[in-house]
């Protein structure tokens, strides 16, 4: 299927090759010339179209059922910018994906203001960091039951899939969605996807934390300031 993808950083770069390496039609815009002149021309060494606006990234996906455009770009003023001018762009049935971390009632508000116009919104909290291009993203999303259908080609081309680990003996997996297993989730309606996303960096940090804490007890197990108080 073919998409468009505005920002090309470390992550945005990387989904749009791991796409077009998965068969899928990708047209690709960053507004940094430094960033696009090197990684646009990487993108389209692998078969991707670089373009120079946004306006021609919409005119890209033109004779689509509903255009589809992710956005990978730094949470806050830029993104909220983007998504801006890309709802006053596109037109009803079409969807804008927010892969950034976004705060999740942010992507409440725009998805009613988009639901307006027909657009429909879908935010995706996507780890994997610049590693995601050969190991895939696990991704938690949320949005509408039908655009989240309609895009679940690319989710699962950029997901890492199940692996060749062993399955947990005698779980029982019937009632379970089998897309968790491939590392991306539909969470529930907008918001949800970065709200889940949230949660889960909030206890990556935590352990995060909790090793550097006792790794820097074992590094300083013999400091003669320990000695001292122990006197």
């Amino acid at each position: 299927m073919r998409i468009g993808i505005v920002g090309l950083g470390r992550m945005g770069g990387n989904i749009a090759v791991r796409l077009t390496r998965h068969g899928h039609n990708v047209v690709v815009h960053d507004r940094t010339e430094t960033v696009t002149h090197a990684v646009v021309a990487r993108a389209e060494a692998e078969h991707a179209t670089g373009v120079s606006s946004l306006e021609a990234l919409v005119k890209h996906l033109e004779g689509e059922t509903h255009r589809v455009i992710w956005v990978m770009l730094p949470a806050g003023a830029i993104t909220e910018a983007c998504i801006k001018e890309l709802g006053n762009l596109l037109s009803c049935g079409d969807i804008i994906i927010d892969g950034g971390n976004t705060y999740y009632k942010d992507d409440i508000r725009r998805a009613e203001a988009l639901a307006l116009k027909g657009i429909s919104y879908i935010d995706v909290g996507t780890s994997g960091g610049i590693w995601g291009l050969e190991r895939g993203y696990c991704m938690m999303y949320g949005g509408p039951k039908n655009a989240t259908e309609y895009i679940d080609p690319i989710l699962a081309a950029l997901a890492p899939g199940k692996g060749d680990i062993p399955l947990t003996p005698n779980r029982n997996v019937t009632d379970l969605d089998p897309r968790a297993e491939q590392g991306y989730l539909h969470c529930g309606p907008p918001g949800s996807g970065h709200f889940v996303k949230m949660v889960h960096n909030g206890i990556e940090y935590g352990m995060m934390q909790a090793f550097a804490e006792g790794f820097d007890i074992m590094k300083s197990k013999n400091s003669p300031l320990l000695a001292q108080s122990d006197r």
